[in-house]
């Protein structure tokens, strides 16, 4: 063995190579499974205790020497290759095309959404996600332990507080810190993500995103919220949309609305998005409590207003109709790709 360690120092003191593919040769002939070098390790495992403690350290050092005139031999190929003989690549040659990705749905109809309102008059409002029990109900007309607290299924942060912080249950809170700080006239949408504690559904989450409205001025009816209404629905599913309202009960308005648009798919006619019926849920309205306007300081006698919320990922399952409400969390690239022709405006 100490004749052919000798015999591969004296080779590899004297290789070359001038290309890339030379020196993967040589690799391969010394360090590769079946080179040479290899081969004399697989050897050494055959020999006797006191011949290893012999030959050990020599074939250690032949193994580290071959690696570094290998590594050595590649990047004087690899110089010569940008500089002897000129550049390895063309510069001329047009770049790689990219693919961009584009917005998410949710964001998609999110900017649409408030893109109509503001064409109304409209201001966007927003605040923080994670809020105090005042804001997020008790402004709201939600009393302690009034049953109506039960439909929110709220994520508390700091429990058992006489005002604790808790992660909004809806964007409604921003409507109460903007009538603290504004006048009347009022007229702003608060997009934003909320957080109920709901089991994870095709048609629930536990996180999703609301745009709320809110109109406040003299003289403001339910006839006006129902004409701004009818004029979203038929910018956002079509100019040969309809709409119709349905009693319903929310703490912070008075009288309160469910709202249903014509189905988009069947044209009324029945199908199995609108479940036969030709009509679909899209949001709750109704005109503002006294209540909440007088714990916000505007005088109730003199103001009225209404107020608006819809599901952002309700209006997107809508308009394109995806059935499982999951889609939109989950990032898989192969649904996203479909939206890359969808336009925001």
């Amino acid at each position: 063995m100490k004749e052919t360690i000798e015999k591969i120092l004296s080779e590899l003191n004297d290789l070359k190579c001038s290309t890339e593919k030379e020196v993967e040769e040589a690799r391969i002939k010394y360090l590769g499974k079946k080179g040479e070098v290899t081969a004399l390790f697989d050897e050494f495992k055959t020999y006797a205790p006191e011949l290893k403690r012999e030959f050990g350290q020599k074939l250690n050092a032949l193994k580290q020497q071959a690696i570094a005139k290998i590594e050595e031999l590649k990047s004087q190929a690899a110089t010569a290759s940008t500089q002897g003989g000129g550049s390895a690549e063309d510069l001329s040659m047009p770049g790689d095309a990219f693919k961009l990705g584009s917005r998410h749905p949710v964001s998609i109809v999110r900017q649409q959404i408030v893109d109509i309102f503001r064409k109304y008059g409209y201001t966007v409002a927003e605040g923080p996600e994670i809020e105090d029990d005042y804001h997020v109900f008790e402004a709201l007309n939600f009393p302690p332990n009034h049953p109506a607290r039960d439909m929110q299924d709220t994520f508390f942060v700091s429990a058992g507080h006489p005002n604790p912080l808790l992660l909004r249950t809806h964007t409604s809170s921003v409507q109460v810190r903007t009538m603290e700080k504004m006048k009347p006239p009022i007229r702003v949408i608060c997009p934003g993500r909320v957080f109920r504690n709901e089991a994870i559904s095709a048609r629930a989450h536990c996180i999703f995103h609301q745009v709320e409205g809110l109109y406040i001025d003299e003289g403001v009816t339910f006839a006006d919220l129902k004409q701004a209404i009818l004029l979203f629905a038929r910018e956002m599913f079509g100019a040969d949309s309809q709409i119709r309202m349905r009693p319903s009960y929310f703490p912070f308005t008075e009288p309160s609305s469910e709202v249903d648009v014509s189905c988009n798919i069947c044209k009324g006619k029945g199908c199995n998005i609108c479940k036969g019926t030709g009509w679909l849920e899209i949001m709750g309205c109704g005109m503002v409590d006294p209540n909440v306007l007088r714990a916000s300081g505007i005088d109730s006698r003199k103001y009225s207003g209404f107020a608006f919320g819809m599901g952002v990922e309700r209006i997107a399952m809508l308009k394109w109709q995806v059935n499982d409400l999951r889609h939109y969390f989950e990032n898989d690239l192969r649904f996203l790709q479909e939206f890359e022709t969808a336009t925001e405006v």
